[in-house]
């Protein structure tokens, strides 16, 4: 049964998205699991290959019950903040006790933390369809300072709309960024859902 998680592509406004969450919460993990999802641990050993600053604080966003957290940590990362739009969410994140700080947002306002304050920055499944829009991104790479890097995956569903491409296009056509890694995999296999993982690097 995968009622959540088919959902999930459909969702239009933040209030619907945060309800949406919250409501699956307490299932989301038994559910993504089942269907083996593999974006967590590709985005992490993809951000890992660019970086050796393991001790560097890496935020989580839309960091969920904490899967990518939990990723995160197992390719060596030591310092995980995350956020989510939902509260349900973060308390099952809470409980893995993988992260410094979890802060919770409100779609579309400014991100809780200064321009800078993270070089490495991890979007897993959380810009796309049925999530974040495609601004989310460029809202990311604009906090990033000089070389720091975002680590994002974009499944099938999102690849599909154009303005996501778009919004990478943008930063890498004009130099503003670099694309360092890019890989076509396994989102949710089971399903026979695919992502693509991007590394890119801020110039």
């Amino acid at each position: 049964m995968f009622s959540f998680l088919t959902k999930a592509y459909a969702l239009k406004s933040v209030r619907d998205t945060r309800k949406h969450y919250d409501d699956w919460a307490p299932g989301y993990e038994a559910e993504i699991g089942e269907n083996g999802y593999a974006s967590p641990a590709r985005c992490a050993a993809a951000l890992r290959k660019y970086t050796s600053e393991t001790d560097a604080p890496v935020l989580d966003f839309g960091c969920g019950t904490g899967l990518s957290g939990q990723a995160l940590k197992e390719a060596g990362f030591q310092v995980i903040d995350g956020i989510d739009l939902s509260s349900e969410m973060l308390e099952q994140a809470r409980k893995k006790d993988l992260y410094r700080n979890l802060t919770q947002i409100k779609g579309g306002d400014a991100l809780p933390f200064a321009d800078g304050a993270y070089a490495l920055i991890a979007a897993v499944g959380s810009i796309g369809v049925g999530a974040a829009p495609a601004a989310a991104l460029h809202l990311l790479m604009r906090k990033l300072p000089k070389d720091g890097k975002l680590v994002l995956s974009l499944n099938d569903h999102t690849l599909a709309e154009r303005d996501y491409k778009a919004a990478l296009s943008e930063w890498t056509d004009c130099g503003a960024a670099r694309l360092l890694f890019r890989e076509d995999g396994p989102h949710l296999p089971k399903i026979n859902l695919n992502s693509t993982v991007y590394v890119i690097e801020k110039a």
